[in-house]
C-alpha cells in the first residue's frame, strides 16, 4: 500500500471513528433529529437482541426518527469513550462501550454495556448494528419496552 493510499485510510478510519463518537454525543444529550442526520438517506440501524413485540431495525430518516425519538424521554445517560477496534475497512467502526444513567420513568440505574457494528460511507452512517442487553433495560423500566422505548 502506498502512502497516499495509506493516508487515505487512516482518514477514512479517523472519519468514521468521529461519525460515531458525534452519535453517542448527539444520542446521549437527546438531540435526537441531528442524530438522525449522522445517517445516510436510506440508513439503517438494527438491534437483534431486541426484546418479543419490540421493533428491531429501522431504515431511512423518517423510520429512525420515529424509532428513536423517545428515547431521551426513557433514559438519561452518558456513554464512555469507546474502545476501537480496527479493521480491515477502514470505514467499518466495531466499539465497545458503556451507557451509565438511568431510566427516567422509573429512577431506576441503567448501566448497560454494548457492541456495536457500524459502516459508514462518506462520513454517514449506512449500517448500524447495536448489540445490546435487553434484560438490563428491562430491569431499569420496570416495565415493557414496547411502550416505553422504541415507538
Amino acid at each position: 500500500m502506498s502512502d497516499i493510499q495509506e493516508a487515505t485510510a487512516a482518514d477514512l478510519r479517523r472519519a468514521a471513528q468521529d461519525v460515531f463518537r458525534r452519535h453517542l454525543e448527539l444520542l446521549a444529550a437527546g438531540r435526537v433529529r441531528e442524530w438522525v442526520e449522522l445517517f445516510a438517506e436510506n440508513g439503517t440501524i438494527e438491534h437483534p437482541f431486541a426484546p418479543a413485540g419490540v421493533r428491531s431495525r429501522a431504515s431511512g430518516k423518517s423510520d429512525l426518527f420515529d424509532y428513536i425519538q423517545h428515547f431521551p424521554e426513557v433514559f438519561s445517560v452518558t456513554f464512555t469513550e469507546p474502545q476501537f477496534h480496527e479493521t480491515t475497512d477502514p470505514e467499518l467502526v466495531i466499539a465497545e462501550f458503556r451507557a451509565e444513567g438511568i431510566a427516567i420513568p422509573t429512577g431506576k440505574r441503567y448501566d448497560q454495556q454494548y457492541i456495536n457494528v457500524v459502516r459508514t460511507k462518506d462520513g454517514k452512517i449506512v449500517h448500524y448494528v447495536d448489540f445490546w442487553n435487553p434484560l438490563v433495560a428491562l430491569s431499569a423500566m420496570g416495565e415493557d419496552l414496547t411502550t416505553a422505548f422504541f415507538d
